[in-house]
């Protein structure tokens, strides 16, 4: 760790004399270039990272039990109170498919009718793979109008209200996108389109994932970097907002990462319209979470006491845990404005709930040490 802080440091002492020769460089998608990006205004400097808070979606997904709606509820306003930004809340998506999220426009209703208490604006995230997705929760915003901030109004500053954000899910190999979305990725590409232009003409953010970037369950290994990078051009170009890189199966290296990265960069597209999203399975998410600072990457995607898994990706374990990203990166001398105390607390409330050990070891020592201060005290 003591060897990755001076990189990231030295990174961010040079990126302002790099800058002026990059951006003829660099293609100009339909994201930010023209307009004033919210995202960009609460990453006040080069040392503040922002963590997207995936356990109420991808990381209850997978889960056999059936989880109550007043659990998913309660989840979603324990973690807004820690100072996370963004919060994935729910999908809408067949619930043949994946029936742990069949009360997701319930979530939505919930965070449109009540006031969540949060210590900074949050931006709540749902996915919507078809027009049938877009048009459940076109349907819902619209019941709502007035109560969800538009990019419109958070370009201008507005922040009493939650903002809300399509998200859409390709693959990187024809066989994960078989698998996932029951066709190949030229056709899922194709449908994608009505998704995202649905969550543009509603005035709001969409989030494009691409998974299996770096190991496929099918494929193996050597998913094409290339290809990726193709995908997410093609998405960009769509007008999607910020691109996640997902790790599905935890197979990533560091090597790998790092050749990622280089061919997303080549292809022309900024480090501040991608997120990385990182398993666990082989114990490399925070290496990996390293190489990713280095070369500028300053979103990362995690789950709250490690929940998750997904469904057609066998042998794959959670998303990195929460707690763990927070720890590591704040140990680097970066920020993440997020409390974790209170994210180790809800950690192990989630775990408990669903009769499932917690997956996080910092968020087990930070309840560990806790208690041994607590028992120290008393003597």
């Amino acid at each position: 760790m003591a060897l990755v802080r001076p990189m990231i440091r030295l990174a961010r002492w040079r990126a302002p004399t790099a800058a002026p020769a990059v951006p003829h460089l660099r293609r100009r998608f339909a994201t930010a270039s023209d307009v004033k990006n919210p995202v960009q205004q609460q990453q006040h400097s080069d040392n503040r990272v922002r963590i997207v808070e995936v356990g109420p979606r991808d990381g209850l997904q997978n889960e056999k039990k059936s989880i109550p709606l007043a659990t998913k509820i309660e989840l979603v306003e324990r973690l807004a109170k820690t100072g996370v930004s963004f919060i994935e809340a729910g999908s809408f998506v067949s619930p043949k498919w994946v029936p742990q999220m069949d009360n997701s426009s319930d979530i939505l209703e919930h965070i449109l009718t009540h006031k969540i208490p949060s210590p900074v604006p949050i931006t709540y995230s749902f996915l919507a793979p078809n027009t049938k997705g877009v048009e459940t929760a076109t349907s819902i915003l619209q019941k709502h109008s007035g109560a969800w901030l538009t990019q419109a109004e958070s370009f201008a500053g507005t922040s009493d209200k939650p903002a809300v954000e399509l998200a859409v899910f390709a693959a990187a190999t024809e066989s994960f996108s078989q698998k996932n979305l029951n066709c190949d990725i030229a056709t899922s590409l194709e449908r994608f389109k009505d998704v995202i232009q649905g969550a543009k003409q509603l005035g709001i953010r969409a989030r494009a994932y691409i998974s299996v970037v770096l190991g496929c369950p099918f494929e193996g290994y050597n998913v094409d970097p290339h290809k990726v990078a193709e995908i997410a051009t093609s998405l960009l170009e769509m007008g999607a907002d910020e691109i996640s890189l997902g790790d599905t199966t935890g197979m990533g290296t560091a090597p790998r990462t790092q050749e990622l990265l280089r061919c997303m960069t080549a292809a022309g597209i900024r480090n501040e319209d991608i997120a990385m999203h990182f398993h666990d399975t082989y114990g490399q998410a925070l290496v990996n979470t390293a190489i990713a600072l280095e070369r500028g990457i300053r979103t990362f995607d995690s789950a709250v006491g490690g929940l998750g898994g997904c469904p057609y990706s066998p042998g794959a374990t959670g998303n990195v845990s929460t707690e763990n990203m927070v720890y590591f990166i704040e140990s680097l001398g970066m920020e993440t404005g997020i409390d974790l105390d209170a994210m180790a607390d809800i950690g192990q409330w989630i775990s408990e709930e669903l009769g499932r050990p917690n997956d996080s070891v910092v968020g087990k020592a930070v309840i560990g040490a806790r208690k041994t201060g607590t028992a120290a005290s008393s003597v």
